[in-house]
């Protein structure tokens, strides 16, 4: 079972009014999965930031507001979600890795 917060990870302790928060979970089969690599790529398809899930899955990003891709790496699979992120709402993304 995942302990992911429903609907999210938390925002407790973060003023989203003033951040652009991109956050989500990577999962393979329904089960989380960690240790994984989500990439932040910018509108040009940029490196920005790269950093690994935790043992349930879950990723967070602070980025500028705009038009972003994360590329999740997972022994076996790469794959791309285009997203928009906007300041004052953090964008929730569920990354479902195929089996």
């Amino acid at each position: 079972m995942c302990s992911a917060t429903v609907g999210g990870l938390s925002l407790e302790g973060i003023d989203v009014t003033k951040e652009t928060v991109i956050q989500g979970t990577v999962s393979r089969d329904g089960q989380p999965v960690g240790g994984a690599y989500v990439r932040l790529l910018d509108g040009s398809g940029e490196f920005t930031a790269e950093v690994p899930t935790s043992a349930t899955g879950q990723f967070r990003f602070f980025a500028a507001p705009g038009s972003w891709t994360l590329r999740t790496l997972a022994p076996g699979s790469t794959l791309d979600r285009q997203v928009v992120a906007s300041q004052g709402q953090a964008v929730d993304v569920a990354v479902e890795l195929p089996a």
